[in-house]
């Protein structure tokens, strides 16, 4: 499954659902924001049951405020339209693997 970009109007459908859904909030300006990217498109093709969602948080200031999101890149695992986990900065593909895993079925 692709990678989705979410905007604030697509939110609630394409994330608060069924499933685990790992949300990278995100800005084209942020250094830390390009390095995990790479990670994110591995994690997608090794965690299957696993759906990846990108918010840029300056096109979509809402979704980043109504969660939290004070520092970038913050990645949120919703767990059947729930937000269960969440890691702030740059984190090794390990890392976030060990995080996703313990909320996949």
């Amino acid at each position: 499954m692709a990678i989705v970009n979410v905007s604030d109007q697509s939110f609630k459908t394409e994330v608060e659902s069924e499933g685990t859904v790992l949300v990278d909030f995100w800005a084209p300006w942020c250094g830390p924001c390009k390095m995990i990217a790479p990670v994110l498109e591995e994690l997608n093709t090794e965690l299957a049951g696993l759906k990846i969602a990108k918010v840029n948080v300056d096109d979509n200031p809402e979704s980043a405020s109504r969660f939290g999101v004070m520092s970038i890149p913050t990645l949120i695992v919703f767990k059947n339209g729930e937000p269960v986990d969440k890691i702030i900065g740059f984190q090794s593909k390990d890392a976030l693997k060990n995080v996703v895993n313990r909320h996949l079925n």
